[in-house]
C-alpha cells in the first residue's frame, strides 16, 4: 500500500510540475520565447519532455 501511495505522489507531482512548465512557456511573450529558441505552441512538448524524459 505503501508503494501505491507513493507511485501517486510522484505522479500527482510530476503532472503538477508539467501543467506549470506548460503554462510559464506558453505565456511568455513572444519576442522572449524567440530569443530563447522556443516556439510557444510547442510548450507541451516541450514541458512532457522536460518531466517525463
Amino acid at each position: 500500500m505503501k508503494n501505491l501511495i507513493n507511485r501517486l505522489k510522484t505522479a500527482f507531482g510530476n503532472y503538477a510540475l508539467y501543467t506549470k512548465t506548460r503554462n510559464e512557456i506558453a505565456r511568455l511573450p513572444r519576442d522572449v520565447a524567440l530569443d530563447v529558441g522556443l516556439y510557444r505552441g510547442d510548450a507541451d512538448r516541450i514541458a512532457r519532455q522536460a518531466v517525463w524524459n
